[in-house]
């Protein structure tokens, strides 16, 4: 089955939905390609930022917006010898909403793709995967995918890849990316939170290790920072060990 459209997105994350909706309100038409059959994944960095929000208030979105569940983040603070340091103060920003929104990306993306699905010009398409590129001479000239129903050719005047690190769109353009190597790894967890805490950053540093306290609605979100390469001693020696070193660093 060979389809046409303007603009061909493959991805259905925030860089995806956002062009999509700005697009098709400009009158173009879009069709997204999402490989997934809904938005529910985890994902660590549910952060949006006052310069997002804005642009979300510019759209017309902030009421809608606003009713998601999220947690406003006003300020970053950093303890050492028994003093509290504040080391960042959104307040300050000359922004219109001055903190950092912690909301679970699933709810964004979901408002998102309704916003853009009201747009007569735009079509969401999920569970529908990009295998590879569509091309005529040096020319990309659309997508090729695999849906429910079979595979398929969506061709394209334009075609744009926002389906992350691992992109399949990017492999097949030939595009290289540059990695800048870290020297340490992060362990992802949670722990219960009280409601009366204080919502602001809040890192812990020990010998070797630190932590990262990114708060959340009923828990704290926890990056466990430690030497790069130690995974699979820190696994072997249990998670009750792991309890302790945590609890050392807090």
């Amino acid at each position: 089955m060979v389809e046409t459209t303007t603009c061909a997105i493959i991805g259905g994350g925030p860089a995806g939905m956002v062009l999509g909706l700005l697009l098709a309100r400009a009158g173009v038409e879009v069709t997204l390609l999402e490989k997934h059959g809904d938005f529910l994944r985890d994902f660590r960095g549910d952060t949006v930022h006052p310069t997002t929000m804005r642009l979300l208030d510019e759209l017309g979105l902030w009421e809608r917006f606003a009713k998601l569940p999220f947690t406003a983040v006003s300020h970053a603070k950093f303890e050492s010898d028994g003093r509290s340091v504040t080391y960042v103060d959104f307040g300050r920003l000359r922004q219109p909403h001055p903190f950092v929104a912690m909301v679970p990306q699933w709810d964004l993306l979901n408002l998102l793709a309704d916003m853009a699905q009201s747009e007569p010009s735009f079509t969401l398409r999920m569970k529908t995967e990009a295998t590879g590129l569509l091309r005529e001479g040096c020319r990309v000239t659309g997508v090729r995918y695999q849906g429910s129903e079979g595979p398929g050719e969506l061709r394209a005047e334009l075609t744009v890849a926002c389906d992350g690190r691992w992109s399949i769109a990017r492999r097949e353009a030939g595009l290289k990316t540059h990695e800048y190597p870290v020297n340490f790894d992060v362990w992802w967890f949670r722990l219960p939170r009280e409601d009366a805490a204080e919502f602001s950053f809040l890192p812990r540093v020990a010998p070797g290790k630190a932590l990262g306290v990114i708060p959340r609605e009923g828990y704290d979100q926890i990056a466990y920072l430690g030497a790069k390469g130690t995974d699979p001693q820190l696994r072997a020696r249990g998670i009750e060990a792991f309890r302790r070193d945590v609890k050392v660093d807090q």
